[in-house]
């Protein structure tokens, strides 16, 4: 496929990727009540960190090779299935074990533990298409799957349980599953199956899961816990402001994840990194613009995408939409950095991260919500500072020492 054409489908893919993401959540947020909603946006946190554990474990790794040899069509496919087979054995723990629990939120942990598989073996399969440089096979894999979202939960009245909402959006990914299956297939015919280095030592994804746990998923948790001992509301409040910056979340995620195949088309490292910055400026202008816009958007017209929820929810836009242009400085630079060499970014990853979480309880302790989302903005900045500073300093000592794990150097197999 042609560099224009490639850039296009996953550019236009990112996007109905995000616009399925933020329209779940704005119709979860019309169909339910504030406190349902609360319950829905913890479950769905709960999926968000798995489906990010599970892209750092065995999509990043995947996106950073090179090439469509027999190899790397052969490691697509063991991506594929490993995630499935991993996800099913995580969903069936997490029901077992929601069974024994009562409570609205136990009962839709248990439903998103039955579709698990679905919704996460889909997503991988939109990392093999990049890394295949089929682009094109995801775009109609999530067209698939918004308007299969889209019309199931059309269906939905209001009052609808979280139980109900969480079995209609992963249920409703099953035809964009098979699709991706069958895609994939064909794409990979003949290619080797090999799980067994999915699980050895050396993996890559070990790096970068610990990653993702301390730069994601730790301060996601820490809002569930700062509801759970705190104000329950404060999720959906912290959840709704987020949702209306879905779009930007999907980006960023996409940036890492689906950036080193296109990026890589760039022969020379110093045009690579310019490359890079020109996409964090461009990014965290499209911040600004979107926080901008629904800083002026209408009561009413609030109250139609978040429902209850958007009162809190637009009291944060201020500190939420400072905090997502300081994410996309931040998630470039990270970017760079893993195509400069990927060993670089996990110091950075455990200190700043934690140092969000930090003052993402400072500030609840000191204001509340609004202090708590200005935490987050302020631990975003710092890292973003960070992240390019890294930068700089790998470009001022050249290329990589010899032994060095970098993009250009990934083996062919893991």
């Amino acid at each position: 496929m042609r560099a224009r054409t490639a850039v296009l489908c996953s550019v236009a893919d990112q996007g109905v990727a995000a616009l399925t993401n933020i329209l779940v959540l704005v119709a979860a947020a019309r169909l339910s009540t504030v406190a349902d909603f609360a319950r829905f946006s913890a479950v769905y946190l709960v999926f968000t960190v798995l489906l990010g554990v599970f892209g750092a474990y065995t999509g990043q790794p995947l996106v950073l090779r090179r090439g469509a040899d027999e190899e790397t069509r052969g490691a697509c496919r063991s991506a594929a299935v490993f995630t499935v087979l991993a996800a099913t054995a995580l969903g069936a723990l997490l029901a077992a074990v929601c069974l024994l629990v009562p409570g609205d939120t136990a009962r839709a942990l248990l439903v998103l533990g039955a579709v698990l598989p679905v919704v996460l073996g889909q997503d991988t399969a939109r990392y093999a298409f990049a890394t295949l440089q089929r682009p094109h096979l995801a775009l109609a894999s999530d067209l698939l799957r918004l308007l299969c979202v889209l019309g199931a939960l059309s269906l939905q009245t209001y009052g609808a349980s979280p139980a109900r909402l969480i079995a209609v959006w992963g249920l409703s990914a099953l035809p964009a599953l098979l699709l991706s299956a069958a895609l994939l297939h064909r794409s990979t015919a003949g290619a080797p199956l090999a799980l067994r280095p999915l699980l050895r030592r050396g993996h890559l994804g070990r790096r970068f899961t610990v990653e993702f746990g301390v730069g994601n998923a730790t301060s996601q948790l820490s809002v569930l816990g700062l509801g759970a001992v705190g104000d329950p509301l404060l999720v959906g409040a912290l959840r709704g402001a987020t949702t209306l910056f879905g779009p930007l979340n999907v980006l960023f995620t996409s940036a890492t994840s689906f950036g080193p195949p296109l990026l890589g088309r760039i022969a020379q490292e110093r045009a690579r990194v310019r490359a890079t910055a020109g996409l964090a400026a461009l990014l965290a202008a499209t911040a600004a613009l979107w926080a901008t816009v629904l800083a002026l958007l209408p009561d009413r017209a609030g109250r139609e995408l978040l429902g209850d929820t958007w009162p809190v929810a637009a009291a944060l836009l201020p500190a939420t939409g400072s905090q997502y242009a300081a994410m996309a400085v931040g998630t470039c630079g990270l970017l760079a950095l893993r195509m400069l060499d990927p060993r670089t970014t996990l110091a950075i990853q455990v200190v700043f991260s934690l140092t969000a979480v930090a003052f993402l309880a400072c500030g609840y302790a000191v204001g509340g919500v609004q202090g708590a989302a200005w935490g987050l903005c302020l631990g975003s900045v710092c890292k973003a500072a960070a992240t390019w500073i890294r930068v700089a300093r790998l470009r001022r000592r050249g290329p990589a020492p010899a032994g060095a794990v970098t993009a250009d150097a990934l083996p062919a197999a893991p």
